[in-house]
């Protein structure tokens, strides 16, 4: 199991994974929307920087939006499982079961903001341990802020400092680890730029990459978070890059060892 261990203050895009991390994906091209309507979304559990495999997902578990309209506005949760397809996602090497949601546009007809947030069935990791993620995805409508900071009551989770929808390339992110409710000292995290863009229509990553690591440090990065479970990554290039806390809570499933994960999808936007 990884341990983690913290670097206070601010701390940039740094170190590495020796091998890249599994991330459960809550895709959509754009995450800050001028009006709302129908919305199209793809879930997939892969490798966002080199798009190589796709990983099989069992039945989803729970997959629901909370929106808020204003700071002071009443949070509503809408159950969006019935709205959920099977789909075949084709990676670069390999075509893996995912899901597609096609939200209505009754869901998304107000302003402010949306936190979806997916519990995927837990993933056989070879024949020892079980990964389940829990992942989440803000975006906006309007530019009316709502809830993107507060918490869901998940068991792990990360929960944003700064708007995860409204980020300018070369700015900063933080966020805090959570689990059971309570910061997480000295966490660890990794970092994955979504390398290939998906391609909606064709359920495929497409073949030429953003970026070319020079080194396999730079495909999977890792940071430690401070003593207060906080942490500040670096934001060097447009697009949505992948926060995730591996090892969070270790339990059982099925009788075999099972861990706990959180992942929060963020977007950054070019200053034009």
């Amino acid at each position: 199991m990884k341990k983690g261990f913290i670097l206070a203050g601010l701390i940039t895009l740094f170190s590495a994974a020796s091998a890249l991390a599994h991330f459960q994906m809550i895709y959509t091209p754009q995450s800050a929307l001028e009006t709302g309507g129908e919305l199209n979304l793809k879930l997939v559990f892969t490798h966002p920087f080199d798009a190589d495999h796709t990983m099989d997902m069992e039945p989803v578990q729970e997959f629901y939006v909370i929106h808020q309209r204003g700071e002071e506005g009443e949070a509503r949760k809408t159950d969006l499982k019935e709205f959920l397809h099977e789909i075949s996602w084709k990676s670069l090497g390999n075509e893996g079961k995912a899901y597609e949601a096609k939200i209505p546009s009754r869901v998304m007809r107000s302003m402010g903001d949306y936190v979806f947030v997916l519990v995927p069935s837990p993933y056989l990791e070879g024949d020892d341990e079980y990964i389940q993620q829990y992942t989440k995805m803000i975006m906006n409508v309007g530019g009316v802020p709502g809830n993107w900071h507060e918490p869901v009551g998940l068991p792990v989770e990360i929960v944003p400092l700064d708007k995860p929808y409204a980020n300018w390339t070369g700015g900063v992110f933080r966020g805090v680890v959570m689990a059971n409710g309570e910061p997480v000292p000295h966490a660890q995290l990794e970092i994955e730029y979504l390398n290939h863009e998906p391609d909606m229509r064709r359920n495929a990553f497409k073949k030429r990459p953003g970026i070319k690591a020079p080194h396999p440090a730079f495909e999977a990065m890792g940071i430690r978070a401070n003593a207060n479970g906080e942490f500040t990554i670096g934001l060097p290039k447009a697009g949505w890059w992948g926060i995730a806390v591996p090892d969070l809570i270790e339990t059982e499933y099925n009788d075999i060892d099972m861990v706990k994960e959180a992942v929060l999808w963020i977007q950054v936007t070019d200053i034009k």
